[in-house]
């Protein structure tokens, strides 16, 4: 994972991508390439902008495949020649740091039944251990934000991640500790090794400077951005960072019923797929 997390300047709008809500886009980045960009001006907001960034650099530090991130920032006048009127408003509510993971040329969507042998086990279910750990519940079999690139799999698009945030100054103790029922859709469940062994390879990697050091990097406009008409969640950058950080203590704390109730889903998953046929001579 890089060390730090990368700002680059937005040169060119190259091609929307009309993919949900979001409606992200190619861009290129003066002197850093291309990356695909999520605007904070779109419909979901800044929030799923600090999701990408959080679960993204957590699943980085945990050593798993996710495109290089960056923070992208858009000056003014970017995109004026846009003709597309929608994209002009997300582009002029989008001054200011967006977020943008690294462009897979030639990449292609996970599969899977075609592909599923190219996820080995114990990385699915280290793959299972974060989404249940970030309340993810977007890395299902219709939509499983898995890119096959250069013969491994890489995680994206983790905007719907911490799913929290819609009710986000009411997260307690009590809910910060829920277990994730969502997992049981997973798409990597029935291909995963122990959630259980996996929780005790992974859960050590987050420690609170690990943490602090990821929440460090979000960007305070991002923090204190809200939709119009409501105020942050919290008062200040480094408030809204402390949130994030307790909340996460309180989720890691052991024992972890989110990976409980995982490893519950696996076997359950693991139950269901039918036995092969035999044939007999």
């Amino acid at each position: 994972m890089p060390d730090t997390l990368a700002l680059r300047t937005a040169a060119r709008y190259a091609l929307p991508l009309r993919e949900g809500g979001s409606l992200p886009a190619i861009v290129e980045t003066a002197g850093g390439g291309l990356f695909v960009v999520k605007f904070r001006g779109a419909g979901q907001g800044a929030r799923a902008l600090v999701a990408e960034l959080i679960v993204g650099r957590l699943a980085q530090r945990l050593g798993l495949p996710v495109p290089e991130l960056a923070v992208i920032r858009l000056d003014e006048g970017f995109g004026r020649t846009e003709p597309d009127p929608e994209i002009q408003d997300i582009l002029r509510g989008s001054r200011g740091p967006n977020v943008g993971l690294r462009y897979l040329d030639g990449a292609f969507t996970y599969d899977p039944v075609a592909v599923a042998d190219l996820v080995p086990p114990e990385r699915a279910a280290d793959i299972v251990w974060l989404d249940a750990l970030v309340t993810n519940i977007d890395r299902t079999a219709r939509n499983p934000n898995l890119l096959v690139w250069q013969d491994d799999l890489w995680l994206i698009d983790h905007g719907a991640a911490l799913s929290f945030h819609p009710d986000w100054p009411g997260v307690d103790e009590a809910k910060a500790r829920l277990p994730f029922a969502p997992i049981r859709d997973h798409v990597l469940l029935p291909r995963a090794a122990s959630v259980e062994a996996a929780d005790a390879r992974l859960a050590p990697k987050l420690t609170e400077d690990v943490l602090g050091a990821v929440l460090a990097e979000v960007p305070d406009d991002l923090l204190m951005d809200a939709p119009e008409g409501r105020t942050p969640p919290f008062g200040t950058p480094e408030a809204n960072r402390q949130a994030y950080l307790d909340y996460f203590r309180t989720r890691l704390a052991a024992p972890r019923p989110f990976a409980a109730e995982a490893e519950r889903a696996r076997r359950a998953a693991r139950a269901e797929i039918p036995e092969p046929l035999r044939y007999r001579r």
